[in-house]
């Protein structure tokens, strides 16, 4: 694990590497919740795909400091920050679910950093016009979402949360579990393998193990699970950038048709709005598809890469 300093703010951002550490940089930006040890592929597949990656935990989740009130378009100056201790003048950037919206932020953002781009599996803006944003989301989503907007002070999802994080830390395999039952039968058996399972269980336990702040209600509650909290704040309230502003910088996205977690509706709203954006839905595919379609993503934005900056 690497520290760095956040930019323009006291605390640290913890990152990985994996890979060819001679290979082409790529940032892999994880899901909510999610961390730097998320799924990923293979080091035998990173190599042959001459892949160096990198992955941090975004601002309270896992090994990094919180940053109270931050939003998507903050992911371009952390991406930065961890590329400028790192030597890298040029990189791609890959986010999936709660990270595609950042990685839209590091190609909108810092478009003479970002070579290539691709968002997998992603929401759209709040403030996507023409779009029904909850529709054919998830019960589970639909109601997390509606107690934010019901209780703007965050109390009330703030104790979801921190019910959900503490039971994960208890039971590591709670949340898949409770997932699992809205999940459409592909991303079942996607989940049902067991290389990819354990990631996604560690991947969860270490988004909430030591990412919190004690419960309001005193000593004797749950504590809140700070990076959770913020990413779902950050994706309902505006990003700080438009996607429709991406210029030159090519971009990937890939959904999955029957997607119940970031709905279809999302992708085609994107696809329609970033300039020059290859768009890929996969008809037989739905959200944890992501997870094994990693590598050709990978390749994607390897080759790809602008070969000049702007």
């Amino acid at each position: 694990m690497g520290l760095v300093q956040a930019p323009d703010r006291d605390g640290k951002l913890a990152y990985d590497e994996w890979g060819d550490a001679q290979g082409y940089p790529v940032f892999l930006l994880h899901g909510t919740p999610g961390s730097r040890l998320g799924p990923r592929p293979r080091t035998f597949h990173l190599h042959n795909l001459g892949i160096r990656l990198i992955a941090y935990d975004r601002p309270g989740y896992g090994d990094s400091d919180r940053h109270a009130g931050r939003n998507v378009a903050d992911a371009a100056r952390d991406v930065t920050a961890i590329a400028d201790a790192l030597g890298l003048r040029r990189y791609s950037v890959v986010g999936r679910s709660g990270g595609g919206p950042h990685a839209l932020a590091c190609a909108a953002l810092a478009p003479e950093r970002v070579a290539s781009a691709a968002a997998v599996v992603t929401i759209a803006p709040p403030d996507a016009e023409g779009l029904d944003w909850l529709a054919g989301m998830a019960e589970s989503n639909v109601m997390t979402y509606t107690l934010m907007a019901e209780s703007p002070d965050l109390s009330r999802v703030g104790a979801l949360l921190a019910r959900s994080a503490d039971a994960i830390r208890r039971n590591p395999s709670s949340l898949l579990n409770s997932l699992t039952t809205e999940m459409p039968v592909v991303d079942r058996r996607v989940v049902e393998d067991a290389g990819i399972r354990d990631l996604l269980l560690l991947n969860y336990l270490s988004a909430v193990g030591g990412s919190a702040e004690p419960s309001p209600g005193g000593p004797d509650g749950p504590p809140r699970p700070m990076g959770w909290v913020d990413d779902l704040v950050s994706f309902r309230t505006p990003w700080g950038f438009r996607p429709q502003s991406i210029d030159g910088v090519p971009v990937l996205l890939w959904h999955g048709e029957h997607d119940v977690f970031a709905p279809v509706s999302h992708f085609h709203w994107l696809a329609g709005r970033i300039p020059g954006a290859s768009a890929v839905l996969q008809p037989s595919a739905a959200h944890f598809a992501a997870l094994p379609a990693l590598p050709p993503i990978l390749a994607w934005v390897r080759d790809n890469a602008r070969t000049h900056t702007v």
